[in-house]
C-alpha cells in the first residue's frame, strides 16, 4: 500500500512536468585545475547527454541524469588530452563515461550523485535556475548553472608531480562548471 500511495505522489507530482532535450550547442561541461600552482588549466567535455524533466508549475528540476564521455575531454592540447585518458587520470578503456544524477534541490544548492571513474560520490552544486522561456521559433527553453568544486584524487585521479617549489605541477580541487539550455519536447 505504501508502495501504491508513494507511486501516485510521484506521478502527480510529475503531471505538471515536461521533458526536455538537451541542445548541446548551448550548453557545455567544463572544468578549472590549477597547473604549478599559479595558473588555471581549463577543458571541457565536448561530448554529453542529459535526461531531464522540468516541473513549470513548481518551478523545479524534477529528473536530471547526465552521461560524459570522457573521450572529448578538450583542453586544447593534444598530447595532455591523450594523457587525460589513460589508466593514471580518467582510464577511458575501463571507464569511458562519468555519470551525474540528481538526488534533491534546497534552493540554490543541487546534490547529486557523481561518478568519475567508477567512483561515486554526493557532491553539492551551487545551482542557478534560470527558468524557461520561449525561444523566436515558439519552442520552450529551459536554462540552468551548476558549479562546484571536488577533489579529483577521491575519484582515483592521482597522478601529480611534486615541484622544486614544493607546489604540485597540478591541483588536487577541480572546479566543475555546467551550462544546460535544453527544448521541450512534451
Amino acid at each position: 500500500m505504501k508502495k501504491i500511495l508513494a507511486g501516485l505522489l510521484v506521478s502527480g507530482a510529475l503531471a505538471f512536468a515536461g521533458t526536455y532535450q538537451l541542445d548541446s550547442g548551448h550548453s557545455k561541461v567544463g572544468f578549472k585545475i590549477k597547473h604549478l600552482s599559479i595558473t588555471n588549466v581549463y577543458g571541457t567535455f565536448d561530448k554529453f547527454d542529459a535526461n531531464i524533466v522540468y516541473d513549470e508549475k513548481s518551478k523545479q528540476l524534477k529528473v536530471l541524469k547526465s552521461k560524459v564521455d570522457v573521450n572529448s575531454v578538450n583542453t586544447q592540447n593534444e598530447k595532455r588530452d591523450a594523457h587525460l585518458l589513460e589508466s593514471d587520470y580518467f582510464d577511458a578503456k575501463k571507464h569511458p563515461n562519468m555519470s551525474f544524477e540528481l538526488i534533491e534541490i534546497n534552493d540554490d544548492v543541487l546534490v547529486a550523485n557523481l561518478t568519475i571513474k567508477g567512483i561515486t560520490k554526493k557532491v553539492e552544486f551551487d545551482y542557478e535556475n534560470n527558468g524557461i522561456v520561449k525561444d523566436p521559433w515558439g519552442n520552450t527553453k529551459l536554462g540552468f548553472s551548476l558549479e562546484a568544486k571536488i577533489n579529483r584524487v577521491d575519484y582515483g585521479l592521482k597522478a601529480n608531480k611534486l615541484l622544486d617549489s614544493g607546489g604540485l605541477l597540478l591541483g588536487e580541487k577541480v572546479k566543475i562548471s555546467v551550462d544546460i539550455e535544453a527544448k521541450k519536447v512534451n
